[in-house]
């Protein structure tokens, strides 16, 4: 008898969980920006993108999900001129090539996007990316599901992706000057 009175317990307490989460204290849904990330709002919406064919010497084709608010992105969809930066929130050097990149996103020269690599707090990743004036749309890959088709041995690492939707370049490692960008943006995507 006590087995039943236990197994009925466990099921009532199973069910009312499944509800938690979901709703707000005033029983409407629970916004889902950011897949739930705190401050996700504030970042730049990825956009949806229409499916193409994956390109030779092209992004993997790989879906992540936004870390702030939007749909998944299919890399294999993105077209340039397309700069694309692999970052951490706990990465120094990434810390330190941030407003280099916030200033040619400002620019308007190319099509920005972020990719927060294995990181294991992504809140304090929304409120980097905030702080810095990233002003860009941003993935997670805290699967690390980039690694092997990028060969990254971890960030900072800035792809830059010609029109076509081939991979121009690949430069490992912090940059360290505006014009340095600049630069590799000029003679990798004219």
């Amino acid at each position: 008898m006590r087995f039943r009175v236990g197994v009925v317990v466990v099921l009532l307490l199973l069910v009312g969980l499944a509800g938690c989460g979901a709703e707000k204290a005033d029983g409407t849904a629970a916004p889902s920006g950011g897949k739930g990330v705190a401050g996700a709002g504030q970042l730049v919406r990825c956009p949806a993108t229409p499916s193409k064919p994956a390109v030779s010497h092209g992004l993997p084709d790989i879906s992540l999900p936004c870390l702030g608010d939007g749909p998944d992105v299919r890399l294999a969809d993105l077209r340039g001129p397309l700069v694309i930066n692999v970052w951490a929130q706990w990465c120094g050097p990434c810390r330190a090539e941030a407003p280099y990149l916030a200033n040619l996103a400002k620019s308007g020269k190319v099509t920005m996007l972020g990719i927060d690599y294995d990181d294991p707090r992504p809140e304090l990743a929304v409120k980097f990316a905030t702080a810095e004036g990233l002003a860009y749309p941003h993935l997670k890959d805290q699967d690390k599901s980039i690694q092997s088709a990028l060969k990254v041995g971890g960030p900072p690492l800035t792809v830059f992706v010609d029109k076509f939707g081939a991979v121009a370049y690949v430069h490992r490692g912090v940059l360290t000057s505006q014009q340095q960008l600049d630069q590799l943006v000029k003679d990798k995507l004219g």
